[in-house]
């Protein structure tokens, strides 16, 4: 079989240009399924643009994109991409302030269905169990019933991750989760994150090296818009295109 074929996220030569400027240049990029994978590389080397083209915001001018074997994802628009189960977690945190932490996922787990079956579904059994063990998960069991708004940083973005897996998606596109963190919970967000990887294929943008480290994956490294080097961090950290292109600097 093929490579496209054995992956969850395939990119092929895709480039991007604004006004000029490739934003990403003949890019290629393949994850396979169940596989986390940390995205590093310094501003403007193309990795939001990357997770754009991948969740339908942004079209690429050419190259290819396939998600799980085989479905070109650049004919589909954002909903539609989503729907297949791409989930993408943002920088800053969108959490509902003025409802509680379970009233968010169990407004997550339903805004997986229809109106009429949302509302049968809402305070089912089903989907009490199921809210309990995004808790759990997550980490914030104990601050159920607080309102989002009263939660610290960190635990605003693991309520976001918590929101994205009530939709049970295949693949999570996370971007820079422990900015402004603190050391604790940047620990136990790379312990969150290899716990969901077991389940689900997952893709890090980062900048945090030692939480890069804590995660203990395959690192690609982006420079302008290309794939500059691959592999672990140990060994992508003494390539000299990356000391020179980002970790130098």
């Amino acid at each position: 079989m093929s490579v496209a074929a054995n992956s969850i996220l395939y990119l092929d030569g895709v480039t991007v240009s604004f006004d000029g400027f490739r934003a990403l240049n003949s890019l290629s990029l393949v994850v396979e399924p169940g596989e986390m994978r940390a995205i590093i590389g310094p501003n403007g080397a193309g990795k939001t643009t990357m997770m754009d083209v991948i969740t339908g915001k942004t079209r690429p001018d050419e190259g290819d994109v396939r998600f799980d074997g085989k479905i070109d994802l650049t004919n589909l628009d954002e909903a539609e991409i989503a729907e297949l189960g791409i989930g993408r977690k943002f920088q800053k945190p969108t959490v509902f302030e003025h409802q509680t932490v379970e009233e968010n996922l169990s407004l997550a787990l339903a805004g997986t269905r229809g109106v009429l079956e949302s509302f049968l579904w809402f305070a089912s059994a089903e989907s009490n169990e199921r809210t309990d063990e995004l808790l759990e998960t997550i980490r914030l069991t104990s601050v159920r019933k607080a309102l989002a708004s009263s939660l610290s940083h960190g635990q605003k973005q693991w309520l976001e991750i918590g929101m994205l897996l009530a939709q049970d998606p295949k693949v999570l596109l996370v971007d820079e989760p422990v900015a402004g963190m603190t050391d604790s919970e940047t620990e136990q967000t790379a312990k969150l994150l290899r716990e969901i990887a077991k389940d689900h294929s997952v893709v890090v943008v980062e900048h945090d090296m030692a939480f890069v480290r804590d995660l203990d994956v395959k690192v690609t490294v982006l420079a302008e818009g290309s794939v500059l080097a691959e592999g672990s961090l140990d060994v992508v950290s003494v390539n000299e295109k990356v000391i020179e292109s980002y970790l130098g600097r």
